[in-house]
């Protein structure tokens, strides 16, 4: 499969070397040139490509970038053929981005990222912490396999999607529409948890919005708590034990 991955930062830097690894034609783009592509990520087999040039005649698309941002590349993403699956793996903070009216009115936040490039997205990726994705990613059938959700309006994209969360090391599960994505956005029960496939739909039926947002929002006082450089394990606790 041809994919196209935005964005070189620790989540897109590692999808691409990961997709790489298994198989797919990778190629990435990031703002800051093709510098900003990791020589690990190259070693995998991924080529660095201008931003510009990035998107046609791929499969899949993955939007690795900041979230609100996105709008930026409305452009670009006009010229995708509209059967390209486009993935976003984005999160809203407000403490790190700023504020965005009509997410804090209620609007789901990759719906709100769908409108600002003008076509369907799906969601992915966004609720496995940067560590995770990049240590804990194991073969299918291997006992206590993490579970990443995946949604989207498309079933036929989602499945597309899901496939590749399972070439990273992940069980996929289908997390239905765009609209009930929230479920999966920080700082809800299914978000950085590391659960298995047996334990993901509970939380993500656990979720409360409001409850989610406070949470969400006091993660900086929660990750001053756990002192200088906490260690992965500290980190899924942390976010297990908001929601005990």
């Amino acid at each position: 499969m041809k994919i196209t991955v935005i964005g070189a930062g620790n989540i897109g830097g590692n999808l691409a070397r990961k997709l790489s690894l298994a198989g797919h034609d990778v190629q990435v783009a990031d703002a800051r040139g093709p510098e900003a592509v990791t020589d690990e990520v190259r070693q995998a087999g991924a080529r660095a490509v201008a931003l510009g040039d990035s998107v046609q005649g791929s499969d899949v698309v993955i939007l690795s970038i900041p979230f609100g941002v996105q709008g930026q590349l409305a452009e670009l993403f006009a010229t995708v053929p509209a059967e390209t699956v486009v993935i976003d793996t984005s999160n809203y903070y407000p403490f790190m981005g700023g504020h965005f009216e009509e997410v804090d009115g209620g609007k789901v936040e990759t719906v709100y990222t769908s409108e600002l490039l003008g076509r369907p997205v799906v969601k992915a990726w966004n609720a496995a912490l940067a560590e995770t994705q990049r240590s804990r990613g194991v073969p299918a059938g291997t006992p206590g396999r993490i579970a990443i959700p995946v949604a989207g309006d498309s079933e036929e994209a989602r499945k597309v999607a899901m496939s590749l969360v399972d070439d990273t090391g992940f069980d996929p599960y289908d997390a239905g529409a765009l609209a009930d994505s929230w479920r999966q956005q920080p700082m809800g029960p299914a978000y950085c948890t590391e659960l298995t496939l047996d334990e993901l739909p509970a939380a993500l039926a656990a979720a409360d919005r409001v409850k989610d947002a406070d949470v969400r929002d006091s993660m900086p006082e929660r990750f001053a708590a756990l002192g200088n450089n906490p260690s992965l394990d500290q980190v899924v606790e942390m976010n297990r034990a908001a929601h005990r």
